[in-house]
């Protein structure tokens, strides 16, 4: 693997960044306080290739590599987590779901709208009683010869009210288990589409997260995607990429919240010098700097993989539960060295605090990241397998 980022990569994170800085920021504290959806920003945010950057141009998108995709997530996420993490969706559960198992038709209807952010895509799996047991499916599709009948309630959808399509998770076939699974691209204009009320979150608050009912919803045959009973691995597949995104999501809170700390801590003096004098607090960036940095690393090693196309399941569930945690940990030590500023919303710290912690629950809890990881060393037996063995298509 070779750590140096190439001319591309360079460019894509510093106008990811300029963006973040001259768009994002000015009103990141009242979007947050006001659960005020970032409409314009977000539209920006496809104007400027960040909605669909790893699609091939034959679609409408960027055709960049993962690498590139992680240092734009970095980057805004340093900011704006709200906006993240829809650019997340948008581009590792939907596009990157339909253009590599969605039909040439479902690309040319749908792909090319979503990659250029023209339209906004919502990946619809958890539901109230199946989170992390994805196979406890509840929602249902029926086969009614022509086309689906839907039926069920799904929560916690990031895009769910301002989403054009909804990737949906649903049971076909319940005596067949996880098999019996499909899923389906359902427009949400659809009649017997409903969006629930906006909810009212820890963090991300200006996120666009609803529940979504679906009573009676007819869905074409030609919208499933893939072969009858595949969903449930279509939907294992894609989350395993979507880690990667939210890993990277993870690294961004922790690095906004280091620079914060950082910039802090020199301005800050007390007892006759700046704070990060005093060995506290430069043992603290010390340890900050060092495990965000590891963070970023295993996202970048997931990353090459994928571009490899190796088998970065294993990769991509290490760099999440760490990611996630660094964020966790370093957001409060930012939040501490800031003193009672830290505390306010003024400084920043405090919002990406309350962001990280989302970092180790969606897309995959860290409890589930560690069962992933232990079934991985069990099945390969050896910690290095996906990256010395021979590489494989996944």
């Amino acid at each position: 693997m070779n750590f140096e980022l190439t001319e591309e990569h360079f460019a894509v994170q510093e106008a990811a960044r300029d963006f973040a800085q001259k768009e994002l920021k000015p009103g990141v504290i009242e979007r947050d306080s006001k659960m005020i959806y970032a409409l314009e920003q977000i539209k920006m945010m496809g104007d400027l290739g960040f909605m669909g950057m790893m699609v091939s141009p034959e679609y409408g998108g960027g055709g960049m590599d993962t690498i590139s995709y992680c240092l734009a997530m970095e980057e805004i996420s340093k900011i704006d987590n709200s906006c993240s993490v829809a650019m997340s969706v948008n581009n590792s559960l939907v596009c990157w779901g339909l253009e590599t198992f969605g039909s040439e038709d479902q690309k040319q209807k749908y792909l090319t709208k979503l990659a250029v952010g023209e339209w906004i895509g919502a990946f619809c799996l958890s539901e109230p009683e199946a989170g992390s047991d994805a196979t406890s499916q509840q929602t249902t599709a029926i086969d009614m010869g022509d086309h689906y009948l839907l039926n069920g309630t799904k929560n916690w959808i990031t895009n769910g009210g301002t989403s054009k399509i909804h990737l949906v998770i649903a049971q076909t076939d319940r005596e067949k288990g996880h098999r019996g699974i499909n899923a389906f691209i359902v427009e949400t204009d659809w009649d017997g589409v409903g969006i629930g009320a906006k909810e009212d979150k820890l963090g991300i608050r200006s996120s666009d997260t609803h529940t979504i009912m679906y009573t009676d919803v007819k869905v074409p045959k030609e919208n499933r995607i893939g072969e009858d009973g595949f969903g449930f691995k279509f939907a294992m597949r894609v989350l395993t990429g979507g880690r990667i995104g939210i890993a990277s999501q993870a690294v961004g809170i922790a690095a906004g919240a280091y620079e914060l700390a950082v910039a802090y801590s020199h301005d800050r003096a007390a007892f006759g010098k700046p704070i990060n004098q005093h060995q506290a607090i430069a043992f603290k960036l010390a340890d900050m700097a060092t495990e965000i940095d590891a963070a970023r690393m295993m996202v970048h090693r997931a990353a090459w993989m994928k571009d490899e196309k190796m088998d970065y399941t294993m990769s991509a569930a290490m760099a999440k539960v760490f990611a996630s945690e660094v964020a966790m940990k370093h957001t409060v030590e930012a939040v501490q060295i800031h003193g009672g500023y830290g505390f306010v919303k003024e400084y920043h710290v405090e919002r990406l605090m309350r962001d990280a912690k989302i970092t180790q629950i969606y897309e995959g809890t860290s409890e589930i990241q560690r069962v992933v990881i232990s079934r991985e060393i069990i099945k390969k037996g050896n910690l290095y397998a996906p990256i010395l063995g021979a590489a494989v298509k996944v």
